[in-house]
């Protein structure tokens, strides 16, 4: 029986915390991934994002700390408790704050352990033990090993572990699916409205690769613009010629009507720590009565939506669905059709939007940067081709992302239920194959 599962502290059930070393060694060009506190997410390690350093900074700076595969790593400050489970094979070293959990395999089964600290008891033991600062609150090291926790039997550990692994695999294959689906599409528009591919081969006279028909799209010479040699026929253009800038607003925060409706409302920060390339949650929702009387506004679903202006100028995904936004924001909607073409082109012109807009506390791109943008301009019929490849792809990452969105609620409601005892492993495992 669940209620006969031991309490015990993490240092009674053999884990073992091991500290980081308290420096920052310098960044590299290339090299080991640094991790620090803004590559735990969701309970994995994040690396689309993190710092570099060199082999030989690695090598002292894990000394102390050397990551192994089914350790937990804990961050004690900042967003205290939250963890990430390590990988079999990935190589880190350590940032501050955060701290190895590591489990001998004697009372915890190490592969369980990654869900042990994501449970309610995990995180009551985090509200106990939270030293609350004027600036952040934190974690104590001495603290840690103290925490007590239900510890299953070993048998239930592995079993528990294998279920709500495998969920979680299915949901990190769908998003390396849905990476390699991104990256298809955006290769393909880079090879012909950016380094002009078909019309080089044409040029040139070699094999283009194309079907005739879609071959006959290109023309086989370039001629000088304002941004170098383009292809033949081809224009030069705003970013707008091929989209309208839709702007977002906040209804009033004293207003309870207005909130917690069913209209997701999407911030800077929604976009910023969007897991892919297409958005479909939001941290906050609002009421249609919040949306009529603000001057927020449904943005039309695949529309790009770029942040303006903050720390995370130009971050950008495409509105899975519909929803409304608020003013740190800029929504760009398609005026010819094509949407993915659209935001392929502003993965690729963003950097130097972002430059353009650059100021002395934040970048802020207005209303002016994309109307004074220059990109080439393909003629309608080679982008309307491109667009009927593009949108089953991108239709697929957002199948990709439904899917997962269920497996995650299932994998989350199952997680406390499980490591609580109140559901025992033979029914779930029933549950689980119908699911997975």
């Amino acid at each position: 029986m669940a209620g006969e599962w031991p309490m015990l502290s993490l240092r009674e059930a053999n884990v073992t915390l091991i500290d980081c070393d308290h420096r920052t060694p310098p960044a590299a060009e290339t090299g080991y991934p640094y991790v620090a506190i803004p590559q735990l997410r969701g309970g994995r390690i994040d690396l689309s994002n993190v710092r570099r350093i060199t082999p030989e900074h690695f090598a002292e700076w894990t000394r102390k700390a050397k990551p192994s595969s089914n350790d937990v790593v804990l961050s004690r400050r900042c967003n205290p408790g939250e963890t990430a489970f390590v990988p079999l094979g990935l190589e880190f070293a350590l940032g501050q704050n955060l701290v190895l959990l590591r489990a001998d395999g004697t009372r915890v089964f190490p592969p369980f352990l990654r869900w042990l600290v994501r449970g309610p008891e995990w995180w009551n033991q985090i509200a106990k033990f939270l030293n609350v600062g004027a600036v952040f609150d934190s974690l104590k090291c001495v603290d840690v090993p103290n925490f007590r926790l239900r510890i299953p039997p070993l048998c239930e550990q592995h079993a528990i572990a294998n279920i709500l692994g495998t969920l979680d695999e299915k949901i990190e294959l769908n998003r390396r699916m849905n990476e390699t689906l991104e990256a298809m599409a955006r290769t393909l528009f880079k090879s012909w409205f950016v380094d002009f591919d078909p019309v080089r081969a044409k040029a040139e006279d070699r094999d283009h690769g194309l079907p005739q028909p879609l071959a006959d799209l290109f023309p086989d010479s370039f001629e000088d613009s304002e941004l170098g040699e383009i292809p033949s026929g081809w224009t030069v253009g705003p970013i707008l010629h091929h989209a309208r800038l839709m702007s977002g607003g906040t209804p009033k925060t004293d207003r309870p009507e207005y909130w917690n409706g069913s209209i997701p409302w999407a911030s800077a920060k929604d976009v910023s720590q969007s897991n892919g390339s297409m958005l479909v949650d939001t941290e906050r929702a609002i009421t249609q009565q919040g949306l009529d009387e603000s001057a927020s506004q449904m943005i039309p679903p695949f529309c790009s939506v770029v942040v303006a202006r903050g720390a995370t100028t130009g971050r950008m995904v495409l509105f899975g669905r519909g929803m409304a936004m608020n003013q740190t924001c800029y929504a760009l909607a398609t005026t010819t059709q094509t949407p993915f073409a659209l935001y392929c082109r502003l993965r690729v012109e963003m950097d130097g939007l972002v430059h353009a807009a650059h100021g002395s506390v934040f970048d802020t791109i207005t209303t002016s940067t994309f109307a004074s943008s220059r990109i080439v301009l393909p003629p309608g019929p080679v982008l309307m081709v491109f667009e009927e490849w593009a949108a089953p792809v991108f239709q697929r990452v957002l199948e990709g992302i439904n899917e997962s969105r269920t497996l995650t609620s299932f994998r989350d409601a199952l997680l406390p239920k499980l490591i609580s005892g109140e559901l025992r492993v033979p029914e779930v495992e029933r549950i689980a194959s119908r699911v997975a």
